[in-house]
């Protein structure tokens, strides 16, 4: 089992974050991981991505250009990498921002509006992890203690009082995320 998954949208959507928990989550699970961010010089408000592969065997090369599984949180970047997605492969999508919604009909397409739900559960800082939390209902490859235990170790311990908030938002993804 193999899994090459890019997450990309704007600096400051916690992209990176995402794709490190994501990472620190197929460790706990003892897998092999790969993480590679790729974010322009402004940081915030630029575009960033990052490219995670989770396998069962050694991975040869971080560098992907197709990918199973495509997170995106921008129109610009919804634009760019939609044509990237493997035929038969997942694209997951934040609502927010959308103008132009995912066309290609050889995938299948999820949406998860967590920009709303973040705002709802009035913890903007949780939103990508109601994205992942959606994205571990569509691809179950890590199981959701192990995504705590990768929150754990990517947070700095100052911050592990906001690891209930954020196990909240990762179950809420899960409810609400939806097949387009």
């Amino acid at each position: 089992m193999t899994e090459e998954i890019i997450i990309t949208g704007f600096g400051g959507q916690g992209v990176l974050s995402m794709g490190k928990i994501m990472a620190y989550s197929g460790v706990m699970q003892d897998m092999e991981v790969s993480w590679m961010p790729s974010y322009g010089p402004e940081m915030r408000g630029g575009t960033a991505n990052v490219t995670v592969i989770i396998s069962s065997e050694r991975i040869s090369s971080p560098i992907v250009r197709h990918f199973d599984t495509a997170i995106i949180l921008n129109q610009q970047s919804l634009d760019k990498f939609e044509s990237s997605i493997k035929p038969g492969g997942v694209l997951i999508y934040d609502s927010n921002g959308i103008t132009r919604h995912p066309e290609r009909k050889d995938i299948v397409v999820y949406r998860v509006d967590a920009t709303e739900e973040a705002a709802r559960m009035n913890s903007s800082k949780t939103f990508n992890m109601i994205v992942l939390g959606g994205f571990l209902k569509v691809k179950p490859l890590i199981k959701l203690e192990n995504v705590i235990k990768g929150l754990k170790k990517s947070l700095p311990e100052r911050y592990h009082n906001l690891i209930p908030m954020n196990e909240k938002a990762l179950k809420r993804g899960i409810e609400i995320i939806q097949k387009v």
